[in-house]
């Protein structure tokens, strides 16, 4: 039996290290083991083929969102999952790709900023509290929390599989799965 699929956003945003990377690929898994088409977009990935010369000033960064929200959109509408993997720290350019997308649904990874430098494999907190970096997420470039996400997943608090069942959870709850 071939399952109903309706296309749909799920946009895990938070800080560098909360995690989200780490639980888009566990639901990607779970989606996929369940039948359903699904396609990925982390913002690393999108960067570097995407988005390549952008940088990490607001203006870039809210181009960087918007076309990532772009891809979304098509993929949204030819009724395919997309799960989305990026900081995209400002609640504007979220609240406008949330518009642009009809089936969307915003999962908050939350983990306190000292969790998420302690998580952090790439060093680049170290490297923004040193200077080297500059712009850098909840360092000395601002994050701004989503105000009432369809889903938060408290990754210091909750481990990666209760996550995950919470947003699947979640989207059967919506009518989504």
């Amino acid at each position: 039996m071939k399952l109903k699929q309706y296309g749909l956003t799920i946009w895990f945003t938070g800080l560098s290290g909360a995690g989200k990377t780490s639980l888009n690929e566990v639901v990607e898994r779970k989606l996929r083991s369940l039948g359903y088409q699904v396609e990925v977009l982390d913002s690393d990935i999108v960067r570097q083929n995407l988005c390549k010369g952008l940088g990490f000033s607001k203006a870039d960064r809210d181009e960087n969102i918007r076309r990532i929200g772009f891809v979304a959109h098509l993929l949204t509408r030819n009724n395919v999952i997309v799960l989305v993997s990026a900081i995209s720290p400002y609640r504007e350019v979220r609240e406008e790709v949330r518009q642009r997308i009809e089936n969307f649904v915003e999962v908050y990874v939350n983990s306190p900023l000292e969790i998420c430098e302690e998580r952090d494999v790439k060093g680049l907190y170290k490297k923004a509290r040193n200077g080297d970096i500059k712009h850098f997420t909840g360092i000395d470039d601002p994050y701004e929390p989503p105000i009432s996400p369809e889903i938060e997943c408290r990754t210091d608090e909750e481990s990666i599989a209760e996550s995950t069942d919470k947003v699947l959870a979640k989207l059967a709850e919506l009518g989504y799965l």
